[in-house]
């Protein structure tokens, strides 16, 4: 059992519809509308009880202050399989986009990459199981909530599932800040890939950058020698999906 804040990724849980919910806590005396009104609707579909409460009784079942007045105590997040990204991404009918993070220990730059990867339409994402961050109630805040709409992985051995994938003509790009990596915008991000991010300060690990295809980086113009995981990771999505002509997107 997790228990969820904030406003919108408690909302997001509930329209996911993915979890188990068993209570949702608003605060007392909160108005009913806007998010507050949409979660109110979503717990009424969901046939979830409402209990209303002091902000005393928030802090205390959060353990924080920063709820928004909003606590959802629900299931654990349902980890997906990589058979099953595979199938998302055939089911509607594009060229597979998957985001692999190698080590990412921050929920902050998880949560960044997640709901860019939402944004863009990611078939599915590949977290190495151990020695990394997984979908905590952090991540899902950071996220603010777009993980709940994602197929995520645990992987024992992340290159295991690399060469997997590699079987079924996934082309493995790794970011990764070197003066003979390609630029990325030279790059064909186009077809069935998957994108590889580096954790924090060490970047990829070596054997998972000996499994990418190629490695790519992005132009850098200012003194500082990189931009971190969750800024560089989300351009080279966007860049990726532009390349799609933004496919199933509202871009232009």
């Amino acid at each position: 059992m997790e228990i969820l804040v904030g406003r919108n990724p408690v909302l997001e849980s509930l329209c996911a519809r993915r979890r188990k919910p068993r209570r949702l806590f608003l605060l007392e005396g909160v108005r009913e509308e806007g998010v507050i009104a949409a979660l109110i609707a979503a717990a009424g579909a969901a046939r979830l009880q409402i209990q209303r409460v002091t902000k005393t009784e928030l802090d205390r079942l959060s353990r924080q202050t920063n709820h928004q007045g909003v606590v959802l105590e629900t299931g654990d997040y349902p980890y997906a399989t990589v058979p099953e990204m595979v199938a998302a991404a055939a089911g509607a009918g594009e060229p597979p986009l998957f985001l692999f993070l190698d080590l990412l220990q921050d929920p902050q730059n998880v949560g960044t990459l997640l709901r860019t990867a939402e944004a863009v339409g990611v078939h599915g994402v590949v977290l190495q199981r151990r020695r990394a961050v997984g979908i905590t109630p952090a991540v899902v805040s950071a996220s603010s909530g777009a993980v709940e709409h994602l197929l995520v992985a645990q992987e024992t051995n992340l290159t295991r599932a690399m060469e997997g994938l590699k079987e079924d003509g996934i082309w493995f790009y790794g970011l990764e800040a070197t003066p003979e990596a390609t630029l990325y915008a030279a790059a064909n991000l186009s077809g069935p890939l998957g994108l590889v991010v580096g954790s924090e300060g060490a970047g990829l690990r070596r054997l998972v950058r000996e499994r990418c295809d190629v490695l790519i980086r992005l132009p850098m113009r200012g003194r500082v020698e990189s931009l971190n995981a969750a800024v560089a990771g989300s351009v080279a999505l966007y860049a990726a999906w532009q390349q799609r002509r933004f496919s199933g997107g509202s871009a232009p």
